[in-house]
């Protein structure tokens, strides 16, 4: 069992608070030489970090132990991740790259050659990655929406299509691109692809969203993938996708509640600390049932994503529990985020503080993996039908 009675084994306690003294003596540290127009750390200092992390043992938490990672479970890695991305730059990429880069996890469940090829050195090397899957068409249904299309050609496949909100297409070495191969079928007509960035037919915009940090739209035009690079059998690539929806939608919940954890921590000292018509805002009712109410949900929304993820390991149905989890932390760390702003008044406004950039990233999490109505109907639809799992 992951944890018992929601308490943490030691040795993961250990790894959880050794995580959160980087991230405070070398990542905020490093934060702290940054513009407030930079978004990111620059590479030099994610490369410094990076060195740091190798030789402290924190490298690439969830990639199983033979492939050069940490071997984290699904619920382990939930627990490190909400520490990890306590920080300014947080919501962007985790310490910004310095704990290194995880591929894919559908990568797992390819060819021993492509793991070799793609899963091996990308973990060494803390390659880029993107997923493209939504389409322009939409992205709540892709076993619909999808259009891409790829057709067999000789040794190669062949795509044709466009792809959006891709991110970190223009920055990564690698992809996984989904396009149906078969028309006349639904979900059974989708393929994975493996492609390499810089591929001849591939174009690659930036499309500027509410958050800092751009996502891409992607277009393919006759571009040759070659036939080893498909990820299973023709037709599986939504199955593929479909496996890993759970651990997905974990790690945005505790990326979620990592952030607005920090944002409670920040508005409850500011609290104490400010002074408001000769008394501390801590004083002040409508200040203290802000503070009371987030500490609520947000301890609400751990539990709901460490049982999800608990389910996962165990190797039970967990994809409604991750709804769940997914929805409500989401939703609460946006809230949480806003009431911090709030507390802290004008200055929370300000760009010299993470409140704003945090606000607007949680923004996009409630669109994206899965919009919050998606969740909600998925949950409805179970509760319907009698099948919520046990």
């Amino acid at each position: 069992m992951p944890f018992q009675g929601f308490e943490l084994p030691d040795e993961l306690t250990l790894l959880r608070d050794t995580v959160r003294a980087f991230v405070q003596r070398e990542v905020v540290a490093a934060e702290r030489s940054l513009r407030w127009d930079e978004v990111t750390l620059r590479e030099e200092q994610v490369r410094e970090l990076q060195g740091k992390a190798r030789a402290a043992g924190l490298w690439c938490f969830e990639v199983p132990q033979e492939y050069g990672g940490g071997g984290l479970n699904t619920f382990e890695h939930s627990v490190v991740l909400e520490e990890a991305v306590q920080h300014r730059t947080g919501l962007f990429e985790a310490a910004g790259g310095a704990f290194g880069r995880t591929p894919p996890n559908v990568l797992l469940a390819g060819a021993q050659e492509q793991v070799r090829r793609y899963v091996i050195p990308s973990v060494a090397e803390a390659r880029r990655w993107f997923v493209a899957i939504t389409e322009p068409s939409g992205g709540s249904d892709p076993a619909r929406a999808i259009q891409t299309r790829a057709v067999r050609d000789g040794d190669d496949w062949v795509l044709n299509g466009r792809k959006l909100f891709s991110t970190g297409a223009d920055r990564a070495q690698h992809g996984i691109v989904y396009a149906r191969t078969d028309v006349g079928k639904g979900r059974e007509g989708i393929s994975a692809f493996i492609i390499d960035s810089g591929t001849p037919g591939m174009e690659v915009r930036p499309v500027h969203v509410i958050r800092d940090r751009w996502t891409t739209e992607i277009t393919f035009d006759d571009c040759r993938v070659p036939a080893e690079q498909m990820l299973g059998a023709p037709g599986q690539g939504f199955a593929l996708a479909q496996k890993w929806l759970v651990h997905g939608r974990v790690s945005i919940a505790a990326q979620s509640i990592g952030v607005a954890s920090k944002a409670l921590a920040m508005a409850t000292e500011y609290a104490k600390q400010r002074e408001t018509f000769g008394a501390p805002l801590a004083t002040r009712q409508a200040v203290q049932w802000m503070l009371a109410d987030s500490a609520v949900e947000l301890r609400a929304s751990r539990w709901l994503t460490w049982d999800a993820a608990w389910r996962d390991v165990e190797g039970r149905e967990a994809r409604y529990h991750a709804s769940m989890a997914k929805l409500l932390a989401t939703e609460a760390s946006y809230r949480v985020v806003d009431r911090s702003i709030q507390v802290h008044g004008g200055v929370g406004l300000t760009r010299e503080m993470p409140l704003e950039g945090w606000l607007r990233a949680l923004r996009v999490w409630l669109v994206g993996e899965g919009p919050s109505e998606v969740h909600r109907m998925v949950i409805a639809r179970d509760l319907l039908s009698g099948n919520v799992p046990a």
